[in-house]
């Protein structure tokens, strides 16, 4: 996989085209919106893809984020990083297929109606099984094409936008009272929209000259990111749409109203590919992990098995198999859950990289993030943000009386026991093969 497909793959994995921050703009208004979208870049993606960057060139392993906090902090965290993604997954891939369906109904109510609307989220699921079992440079290569079928409609959105602007000069409605609910939620829905960038890392086998190609591809698709959020909305704003009531999938509305029909059922899709197209980019990174584990002994050897192409297929079947059962879940209580679980393994990613500057120093590094004391800061902006979330999701229900944040802690707090009965009869043959490893490295380099 070349820089451009792993540009479209990591696009995918993160954002999809800007299908998901309709909320954001409908709880903050058209400038405190572009605002959010402007510097979530700034302190909240690039301290993590500068993060990402560096440890994926310098130690550009299948597995990514797992190797390299099981090798900076040891078996015990590289675990917990590994059951945090996981469980974080469960919550994360059932969005894309709601998404898919949502704009389907748009298309065809009746086929989304009911049952159906459950056999054609399965059908998501399992047509990505299919293509992730063709190989990752086969995804990477298809997300290019993906990506374009559903900018497309948005491009011309936003030419149309712009004239309609020059040309008849509406009254632009750039803010509109915010309640502080309202805001939080925009905060939270852009947070969601900006994350995922360390996805990319677990394919590490599958890239060309990843020392050279992964910092170069995650600013890359930053920037594609943050463009594709803000153009679109500040095309709308400027041809004096209302940003009151502007909630999931109602780019369609906006659509339809300044490009008429053909536009609108083209937004719609799109909609329905980016759907498909994250669900596929994320599944490709995400089967990997198992795979890691798998080769460290700590998962069944089975899971690394794999299909002529290099495809570990037990591992895309079985995490199929586990996101299906996910798929009713609520949609709307989804994003605070997700976002608790991988701010977590996030925050132990920072960490990695702050202890392998520490413990490694002569560690080859293609790309460096900075000096020891910048890389020290990188994490400071995603901390803080983490822990609004945290914040926030305290008061967030998600099963009876329980908490976002206490149901999502609990599903955290699984990983240790879970390591201990799995693998801590394991854990001094693991010790030592991470020894063998680290001395392998010393030498290599000397």
């Amino acid at each position: 996989m070349r820089a451009l497909p792993l540009i479209a793959a990591a696009y995918f994995m993160v954002s999809g085209g800007p299908y998901g921050i309709e909320d954001i703009l409908g709880g903050a208004g058209f400038a405190r919106a572009i605002v959010i979208l402007l510097v979530l870049p700034l302190v909240w993606s690039l301290p993590t893809t500068l993060m990402i960057g560096e440890l994926a060139s310098a130690i550009p392993a299948e597995g990514g984020f797992y190797i390299w906090v099981r090798r900076a902090l040891g078996l015990f965290w590289g675990y917990q990083e590994s059951w945090l993604s996981l469980a974080a997954s469960i919550f994360d891939m059932a969005l894309y297929p709601a998404m898919f369906v949502l704009y389907l109904g748009k298309l065809n109510s009746p086929l989304t109606a009911g049952w159906k609307g459950y056999l054609c989220s399965l059908g998501v699921v399992v047509l990505c099984c299919i293509w992730n079992l063709r190989g990752a440079p086969e995804v990477g290569e298809d997300s290019v094409g993906l990506g374009v079928l559903l900018l497309a409609p948005f491009a011309v959105l936003v030419l149309i936008g712009v004239e309609r602007g020059l040309a008849r000069h509406p009254a632009v409605m750039w803010s509109q009272p915010a309640a502080g609910a309202g805001f939080s939620t925009a905060l939270l829905v852009a947070m969601w929209n900006y994350m995922g960038w360390d996805n990319a890392s677990t394919i590490a086998q599958d890239v060309e000259n990843p020392q050279r190609t992964y910092p170069r591809a995650m600013i890359g698709a930053t920037v594609l990111t943050a463009v594709t959020y803000i153009l679109p909305l500040a095309a709308i704003a400027l041809a004096g749409l209302s940003a009151d009531s502007f909630s999931t999938g109602d780019w369609t509305t906006a659509a339809w109203t300044l490009g008429g029909p053909v536009l609108g059922m083209a937004v719609v899709v799109g909609g329905c590919i980016t759907g498909i197209g994250m669900f596929n980019a994320l599944m490709m990174s995400y089967t990997r992990l198992p795979v890691a584990m798998a080769e460290d002994g700590m998962l069944p050897r089975v899971f690394a098995m794999r299909n002529r192409r290099g495809v570990p297929w037990v591992s895309v079947l079985t995490c199929g198999m586990a996101w299906a059962l996910a798929l009713n879940l609520p949609f709307e209580r989804l994003i605070s859950i997700d976002l608790v679980l991988y701010g977590s393994s996030l925050l132990l990613e920072f960490i990695a990289l702050v202890v392998l500057r520490i413990r490694e120093p002569e560690l080859k590094r293609p790309f460096r993030a900075g000096n020891f004391f910048f890389a020290c800061l990188l994490g400071v902006g995603p901390a803080a943000l983490i822990g609004y979330a945290l914040y926030v999701s305290r008061g967030e229900k998600v099963v009876g009386s329980v908490s976002a944040l206490l149901f999502a802690g609990a599903v955290g707090l699984v990983g240790p026991p879970l390591y201990w009965l799995t693998v801590a009869l394991k854990a001094r043959r693991l010790a030592s093969v991470a020894m063998a490893e680290e001395i392998f490295s010393k030498s290599a380099k000397n």
